[in-house]
Parts: structure tokens; C-alpha cells; sequence
């Protein structure tokens, strides 16, 4: 028997935890000495604290860990709840880094605010295209509901037009259109020829020219388009138009192990109002 003390320390937990541990019913000692009050604990109580340490370190209120050790699950069982709930917590994480990114990004636009140029947004036509696509919805139009949404799409767009032997006949191209509430319908489009046709995996159709549309060039990431995407909507405003939906995202560029070198076109059509 050890002194709760000592199991504190072969436990690498403080007494004041384990005290808790015992107020809560998850961890109470093996022996309470009637005379002194003192707590003891046994060895073979290790097991017990091992699987509540882990199990809170990875995010489970103690009541969800008094359920699970109390369900006697064993080290296989046990290890797979573990993979799964680390796999959460990466996301989790993968995702607060995607938003500090953009905060990142937001905070160099307030600082460019009054210092940016209109001068690269061209008025052009762009002439209609067929393209093969798939679409999914996306729960907004923020960047971190879209590119986890449009990035599975182009693998499977890429693998299936390999599949079924077409070849592209020019860059592809995303765009969107707006679903209920805040979603959007994302389209991850390839030019592809004006003989292609679709099939049941692969939707082919022609998108509409665009017969007077404000144009910008992005270089880089984008994690950094909306610099690009304000700039046009400030050339919009100054110049006495009116955008009609969300711009064309046609793929210049792509690096996939340098996202600083990929070149993209916005494309948004404009009318005077």
C-alpha cells in the first residue's frame, strides 16, 4: 500500500487531484484508515489512473471517463477510442490553424486599407466554355467551408475524366452559386472539349459567356485572395457597376508543393445598373 503521497508521485499526479478523484467517485483509495483518516492505495490501482489520465488529457469530461473505466474496456478497445479521439483533436487543430491564417490575412488588407491600387482589374468578355465538373454544397462561402469542400472535388473531377478519357482542353475552373441560407453550391469544373459528353459520374454543360466581367490576376495562395477579391470589389464600386453572383476562379498556375507560386484569374460578371 503507498500513502496517497506516494501514489501521487508514481502516478505523476498531485494529492489535490487525487483527492478529486476520490470526491467524484473516480478513483477512490483502496484503504482509509479509520484512526488518521490517511488515504491508501494499492499498485494495481496504476491501471485505473493510467487510462483517466489519458482519457482527460484527451479531452473527455471526467463523467465521460468514469463511464468508460468503469465499462472494464480493454487496451485494444481502449487504444481505438484514443486513435479516433486524436484524429478529432487534429482536425480540431488543423482547423484553428486554417482560421489564424485567415485572421492573418484579414489583418494585412486593414493595413493595405486606402494604400491599394485598382490598376490590374481589367473589363473584358469571356467567351463560354464546356466543362466536366462535379459540385458539392459548402456551409458558407468563408474559405474554411469551401477548401474542404472543393479540394476532394478536384481529386475525384481529375481522377474520373482520366477514367473516362477525355482530355482537358484548357485550365479548370471553379464557381459557385448560392444554396439555402449561407450555404453555396461549389462547382470544381475542367475545360474540357466541345464534343465531350457526361455520364453518370461526370456532369459535362457549358458555361454562359460572360459578356462584360472585371477581371483581377492572383498570384499566391489562397489563403491571401481576398486582397485580390477586395480590390475588385472596390474597382466595381468606383467604376459605377453592379456585380451579378460570386466570381469565376479560373486555375492559371498550380504548385502543389509551393501554394506562393499558384495563379489564379477572378472572373465576376458586371452590369450598370
Amino acid at each position: 500500500m503507498f500513502t496517497i503521497g506516494d501514489f501521487a508521485a508514481f502516478g505523476r499526479v498531485s494529492a489535490r487531484m487525487l483527492r478529486h478523484y476520490d470526491a467524484l467517485g473516480l478513483l477512490r483509495p483502496a484503504v482509509i484508515d479509520s484512526a488518521s483518516g490517511y488515504r491508501y492505495y494499492s499498485a494495481d490501482q496504476l491501471k485505473r489512473l493510467n487510462r483517466i489520465i489519458a482519457l482527460k488529457d484527451l479531452g473527455f469530461t471526467l463523467r465521460q471517463v468514469q463511464d468508460i473505466v468503469d465499462a472494464k474496456i480493454g487496451p485494444e478497445e481502449l487504444r481505438g477510442m484514443l486513435r479516433l479521439r486524436r484524429a478529432e483533436l487534429e482536425a480540431r487543430l488543423a482547423d484553428d490553424a486554417l482560421r489564424l491564417d485567415a485572421v492573418e490575412a484579414r489583418l494585412r488588407i486593414i493595413e493595405k486599407e486606402g494604400h491599394m491600387s485598382t490598376e490590374d482589374v481589367v473589363l473584358k468578355s469571356v467567351p463560354a466554355i464546356r466543362v466536366a465538373e462535379l459540385s458539392a454544397t459548402a456551409a458558407s462561402y468563408d474559405g474554411v467551408d469551401i477548401g474542404p469542400v472543393i479540394q476532394p472535388l478536384y481529386a475525384q473531377v481529375w481522377e474520373r475524366i482520366n477514367a473516362a478519357g477525355m482530355q482537358p482542353a484548357g485550365p479548370p475552373v471553379a464557381y459557385y452559386e448560392q444554396a439555402e441560407g449561407d450555404a453555396v453550391v461549389v462547382h470544381a469544373a475542367v475545360t474540357v472539349g466541345a464534343a465531350e459528353q457526361g455520364g453518370a459520374d461526370l456532369q459535362v454543360l457549358d458555361l454562359p459567356e460572360l459578356s462584360t466581367a472585371a477581371t483581377i490576376v492572383h498570384q499566391g495562395s489562397m489563403d491571401q485572395a481576398d486582397e485580390s477579391m477586395q480590390l475588385l470589389a472596390r474597382w466595381i464600386d468606383d467604376g459605377g457597376y453592379r456585380s451579378v453572383g460570386y466570381a469565376r476562379e479560373v486555375c492559371l498556375a498550380f504548385d502543389p508543393d509551393n501554394p506562393d507560386n499558384w495563379v489564379h484569374e477572378f472572373q465576376i460578371e458586371v452590369i450598370r445598373p
